[in-house]
C-alpha cells in the first residue's frame, strides 16, 4: 500500500462508495427501496449524507477508537500484527525499534495491513534526538543550527531530511521542538531548543517545519504550552512550568505564530499554574486543550490540526499516576486527538476499555467522531 500523507485521497480510501469531493452522496439504499405513502411522497427528500458522515458510518466504534492510537513497535512483525489485528491509526518508530524496519524498507508491508492510511511517526529532531541517523547521516541540534546556519539553510536541510524520511515510509515527524530555553545543552530540553529568544525559535522552527511539509511529512511542534523554563524532567517525575501569564510573554509565542502553518501539536506532561488543575499535566488537561483549540487565551488563531499527547507509558509524570487505559481515556476526554505510547501489548485492553466508556456515555461519541475526522484529514483519508 503506497502511503499518501499530505495529499488528500481522491476517494475515501476505497471504503466509501459514492463519496465525492463535493460531499453529496446517494440516499441510503434501504430508503430508496421503501414504498412511499401519500404523506411521505409529499415530504421533502431525505437530507443527503455528507462525505464525512459516510466516512464515519463506514467505521465501527472500535475502528474509530483505534484510529486515535499511535503506539511504539519493536519491529516489522510486531507492527504488522497490531495494525492487522486492531487497525490502529499509527505506529511509532523509537530508538528500540529493530533497524531493519526502516533499513529494509519494510514500512510498506506494515501499511498494507491498514484499511486507512497509516501514520508512521518518528522523533527526528537532529542532534541527540535522531532515530534515522544511521541511514540518513547526522544532523546538527536545534541550538547548533540556529547558531551556525541561516533560515534558508535550515529549510533546505529539513527538506532533504524530510525527503529521506518519506523514502523510508515515515509520514509524521515529532519535530521541531519549539521550546524556548537557555538550559545547558545536555539538560532535558537544552540543545533541542533553537534559542532562549522566542523570535529566533519561531523563525528557525518555522523554516524546519516548512521543509518537512514540503517533503510530504507532517511536522509536529512540541511541547505545548512550553517546556523550556520548566523544572524537572517528565521522564522521571512531575514537571512544573512558570505561571501561564509568564508563558504568554515567551514560551507560547512560537505556538501562537506557527499553529496556523499546517502543523500538528504535541502536548507536554507539564503542570501549569493558572491553567491546569493541580496534579493534571497539560497532556491530559481539558484546560490546556481548550487554550490551544481556542487560541484567544494567548493571542493565537484557533488551532484546527491534530493534537498529540507525549508518551503516556514511559514517562513517570503520567505512568506513576495512571494505568495506560485510564491515561488514554482521560486524554481523549480532554480533547486530544491522538494518544501516544511506546508499546502495543496493551492495545486490545485499551480498546476494550474505551469501547465500554463510550457505550456508557462517559466518553461522548461526538468527541470520538470529531477526533477521528481531525486525524483523517491530517493523513489524507478524506476526499472531501
Amino acid at each position: 500500500m503506497r502511503i499518501k500523507y499530505s495529499l488528500a485521497l481522491t476517494a475515501c480510501v476505497g471504503l466509501l462508495a459514492g463519496c465525492s469531493s463535493g460531499g453529496v452522496d446517494a440516499v441510503p439504499e434501504a430508503a430508496l427501496a421503501a414504498p412511499l405513502s401519500q404523506s411521505t411522497a409529499a415530504a421533502s427528500v431525505a437530507e443527503p449524507v455528507t462525505c464525512e458522515e459516510e466516512f464515519l458510518q463506514s467505521l465501527s466504534l472500535r475502528h474509530k477508537l483505534a484510529q486515535l492510537l499511535t503506539v511504539g513497535v519493536t519491529g516489522t512483525a510486531d507492527a504488522v500484527r497490531v495494525v492487522r489485528d486492531e487497525q490502529i491509526g499509527g505506529i511509532f518508530i523509537g530508538s528500540w525499534t529493530d533497524r531493519s524496519l526502516l533499513a529494509n524498507r519494510e514500512v510498506a508491508q506494515v501499511a498494507s495491513e491498514s484499511r486507512l492510511p497509516l501514520m508512521v511517526t518518528i522523533d527526528e529532531e537532529g542532534g541527540r534526538v535522531s532515530r534515522a541517523e544511521y541511514l540518513l547521516g547526522p544532523e546538527p541540534s536545534a541550538r547548533q543550527t540556529a547558531a551556525t546556519m541561516t533560515e534558508e539553510q535550515t529549510y533546505q536541510m529539513a527538506l532533504e531530511r524530510g525527503r529521506g524520511l518519506k523514502e523510508l515510509g515515515v509520514t509524521v515527524n515529532f519535530a521541531p521542538d519549539v521550546d524556548v530555553s537557555s538550559q545547558p545543552d545536555n539538560s532535558v530540553i537544552g540543545d533541542r531548543s533553537y534559542s532562549d529568544d522566542p523570535d529566533v525559535v519561531t523563525r528557525y522552527a518555522g523554516a524546519y517545519a516548512r521543509g518537512m511539509r514540503d517533503a510530504g511529512i507532517l511536522p509536529v511542534i512540541k511541547h505545548f504550552p512550553g517546556h523550556g523554563s520548566a523544572s524537572g524532567d517528565s521522564h522521571t517525575g512531575a514537571v512544573t512550568t512558570p505561571p501561564l501569564d509568564e508563558l504568554r510573554t515567551k514560551d507560547l509565542i512560537p505556538f501562537r505564530d506557527l499553529g496556523p502553518t499546517g502543523v500538528g501539536v504535541m502536548l507536554g506532561h507539564l503542570e501549569v499554574p493558572g491553567l491546569t488543575a493541580p496534579g493534571i499535566p497539560a497532556s491530559i488537561s481539558p484546560d490546556a486543550v481548550a487554550l490551544l483549540r481556542d487560541g484567544s487565551g494567548y493571542g493565537a488563531a484557533p488551532f484546527t490540526g491534530p493534537i498529540f499527547t507525549d508518551d503516556l507509558s514511559g514517562m513517570k509524570a503520567i505512568s506513576d499516576r495512571y494505568d495506560i487505559a485510564e491515561a488514554v481515556e482521560i486524554a481523549l476526554e480532554s480533547g486530544v486527538d491522538v494518544a501516544l505510547w511506546l508499546t502495543n501489548d496493551d492495545v486490545p485492553r485499551v480498546l476494550d476499555h474505551l469501547e465500554s466508556v463510550v457505550e456508557s456515555g462517559k466518553l461522548p461519541q461526538q468527541r470520538i467522531d470529531d477526533a477521528v475526522l481531525t486525524v483523517a484529514r491530517a493523513k489524507g483519508a478524506l476526499g472531501c
